[in-house]
Formats: structure tokens, sequence, C-alpha cells
């Protein structure tokens, strides 16, 4: 345990400017400009950023689309990071300069995001990057990670012997909900197009073309028509409607990380499910439940260096002066993959 002297010391011996990816203005390409590297304050650690994970929320902040996220512009985006200790704020007592690290830090509720060379950061949302994935692979995992634990443990309570539906098996949180749902004993079920097929099933889910087979279908070919045990619905619309009819009943539970629009709940009311929404932002934007966001990612890292969670990234690389390039990869809707941003070395 460093004592917090240490980080005024690390302080001193950083640059004071960093290069930064900045949000001017409301559907304006990101200008690289200098900024003042900042202190860490009370609670807080400095990370050396490495690598940052895109998300498509930061396209919709930067077209004025993401009221929810309270991220006004101009702003530094990036809500997912890893990197390296450099600095510790005081009452800083679990991490040590030098520790490798990673979580979802910022990018929101005016918080600077990790598009950035450094970035001070709340200690509790960190957690030690696994040690056998590199800084791109590890930036890739916090936000979509954690939207799954929260659905699938935190609400759906998932375990051994359950059968669990992802919709969107191939997505940025669907990929990493059905290696969760495996990983803690469930027999995992996960649709997407027959092209997605191989990945799904890469991941130890049985895939459903939900572009061929009626949700009848497969609720019979799957469940002897009995149900889901728990939906995780990750696309929302027309497919969480889908949910409230696939789900088992008396016992089922539909959780959604997309719960936008109307639905009707007489069809989940009609065979006693129930349901959850998730809203993984609410922590970073009310300062609660923080330190619970580090024990997700601390669960992330024993799962990767056990082998039992692998991370999907794009394969185009992009320095931090081309993160323009790589939101338009992401609007484009042609990435293959997470989308991450290489800041420093």
């Amino acid at each position: 345990m460093a004592p917090p002297s240490v980080g005024h010391l690390a302080m001193n011996s950083l640059p004071t400017t960093m290069q930064a990816a900045v949000a001017e203005q409301i559907d304006t390409p990101l200008r690289l400009v200098e900024l003042a590297v900042p202190a860490p304050g009370p609670g807080q650690v400095l990370v050396r950023v490495a690598a940052a994970g895109l998300n498509p929320l930061d396209t919709k902040i930067r077209a004025g689309k993401a009221a929810h996220a309270r991220h006004p512009l101009p702003a530094v985006l990036g809500i997912d990071l890893a990197g390296t200790v450099v600095a510790l704020g005081t009452d800083v007592h679990q991490w040590q300069i030098g520790d490798a690290v990673y979580g979802m830090t910022g990018g929101v509720g005016g918080v600077q995001g990790s598009l950035a060379e450094y970035a001070a950061v709340d200690a509790a949302l960190l957690a030690p990057k696994p040690a056998n994935l590199s800084m791109r692979e590890a930036a890739a995992i916090p936000l979509g990670f954690i939207t799954a634990y929260e659905g699938l443990v935190d609400r759906a309570g998932v375990r051994e012997g359950q059968r669990v539906l992802v919709h969107g098996g191939a997505g940025g949180v669907g990929h990493l909900a059905a290696q969760l749902a495996r990983a803690r004993g469930a027999e995992v079920f996960a649709t997407g197009s027959a092209a997605q097929k191989p990945m799904i099933e890469g991941y130890g889910a049985t895939a459903i073309d939900y572009t061929t087979t009626p949700v009848a279908d497969y609720v019979q070919a799957y469940t002897d028509g009995e149900g889901f045990d728990v939906i995780y619905d990750t696309v929302g619309g027309a497919t969480l409607d889908a949910s409230f009819e696939a789900v088992r009943a008396y016992h089922g539970h539909v959780v959604s990380a997309l719960g936008w629009g109307t639905h009707a709940l007489a069809p989940l009311s009609f065979r006693a499910g129930t349901y959850s929404g998730v809203f993984t932002l609410r922590p970073l934007l009310t300062g609660q439940g923080r330190a619970h966001h580090g024990e997700i990612l601390r669960e992330a890292t024993a799962l990767a260096e056990r082998g039992q969670l692998r991370t999907h990234l794009d394969p185009h690389r992009f320095s931090l002066a081309e993160a323009e390039q790589a939101y338009q990869l992401i609007e484009s809707g042609r990435a293959a993959g997470k989308v991450v941003v290489d800041v420093a070395g």
C-alpha cells in the first residue's frame, strides 16, 4: 500500500499537459487538443490511458441524442478504459502506482472520458486488468460486461440448470452475457443472423436464427413449449415484446437493457413472469453503487483468467489522433466487434 504522498511525487514527475480528442459541438468531428493533466482528488487515481473502448452511446452523445447520459459538449468522450495507475489521490488504499487497471470510468455525467492520455477516475470503479488480456482487450470489456452482469446476476440471479435466452448474442453486451450465463452453469441460447451462428456457437451458446425461426417454434424446440427461465433482451422494440411471450410461466424473468418505447405487459402478466430493466450508467451519474461496478469487473477478471471470458474486437486499429475515424466506423454499422482506440503505448 503506497502512502498518499507517493501520488504527489508521481504528479511532479508527469507532464503538465496531455492530448485529448474533444467533441466540441453536436455532429462535428472530434478535434485533437491539448488539455491540462488532471490531478487525482480524494478517492481518485490518475490513470495513464493505454486503450479506450468506444460504444454506440458515445456516438449518440456526440449527435445530441443521449440526454440521459448528461454529458454536455464540449467534452472528452469514451466510457471504457484500460491503463496504468501513475498517481494516487488521498484516501486511496487499494491501488499502487504501476498497477494495470480497467474500468467504466467516465464519458458521461460531465466526467472526462477515456479519449485522453490521462484520466483522474474514482478508484472504486476500477479492477485489476486480466493478466492474460492485452490493454486493448481489457478496454473492450467494462460497459458490456457490467450491463450483462447487472441483468443476469443482480436482477435475474441466473444459476446452474436454467435455460437462458440472450437476444442479440453476437452484440457487444450479448456475447458477454452468453459467456457469463455459461460460466454460471446455465444452458444458453442466443438469437442472431445465420452469418453470426459460428460466433455465437463459439461462445458456447446454441444459435437461433431470428430471421427464419418464429418465437413459438424455438420455444417449442428448445424448451418443450415451457419457455426460457431467463431472457436477456439487448435489442429492444419488438424483440422485447417477443420475450414476454417466450419466458417460462410462473418463474420466468425477462431483463432488458433497451426498454425504450411502449410495450404491452399483458403477455408477460398472463405467464405470471417478471421483468427488470438495466441502466448501467446510474452509478456514474449518481455516485451510488460505484464500488459494485469495481466488484463486477473483478468477477470479469477472474472469468477471463480462467479462460471463460473472451472479447470480440474489431480488427481496425486507431490512434488517439484517429478517434474520429473510429466513431465513423461505428456509425457506419460496419464494425465487426468492439472498436478500441490505442491511446498510449
